[in-house]
């Protein structure tokens, strides 16, 4: 059953076209054509967040901020050992799932390390990828308050998901 379900929205979308007298293929075409459009848009920005994540990485650049901003996540309820996802969470999901898969690989899916990564990878996006697709999406240049607010609102969703495992799962 769960098989047809595409083929079935598929075919439903094609007789309810039919149905509203549309040129179903024609329209088909079109959007593909328009979908190129934003693809050429997006990719430039999206080579230069994954090059910059890379460079992050390869430089030790992570490991140093990692090192200076553990103090404060304490401060914060934040566990310091989550401070390499918090730097790249923003910028990168894949790379973020990678470091969460370390965490949890290293400290076991049900230490409080490993909820807390589970859940901040939830509970946050990929700030800088996100305004670089839908702002290039848009044709915005000017990102002006976007990119402190979305910051100030992953900080936020980093510390409520700390607070979150502390408070339904107790040590």
């Amino acid at each position: 059953m769960v098989n047809l379900l595409m083929p079935g929205i598929i075919a439903l979308t094609a007789l309810w076209g039919m149905v509203k007298r549309v040129d179903v293929y024609d329209a088909l075409v079109t959007g593909a054509g328009e979908g190129l459009g934003v693809l050429i848009r997006i990719v430039p920005p999206m080579i230069g967040l994954l090059t910059a994540v890379y460079m992050l990485r390869a430089s030790g650049a992570l490991e140093l901020a990692a090192k200076a901003l553990g103090p404060v996540l304490e401060l914060l309820g934040i566990p310091p050992e989550t401070v390499a996802l918090l730097l790249v969470r923003p910028i990168s999901g894949s790379a973020a799932l990678g470091v969460g898969a370390e965490l949890i690989s290293t400290y076991g899916p049900d230490s409080t390390i490993g909820r807390t990564a589970a859940v901040m990878l939830g509970s946050t996006e990929t700030t800088f990828y996100t305004i670089a697709v839908y702002f290039g999406a848009a044709g915005i240049n000017k990102t002006r308050y976007a990119v402190p607010a979305a910051l100030c609102a992953d900080l936020v969703g980093f510390a409520a998901a700390a607070f979150a495992v502390r408070l339904f799962f107790p040590v």
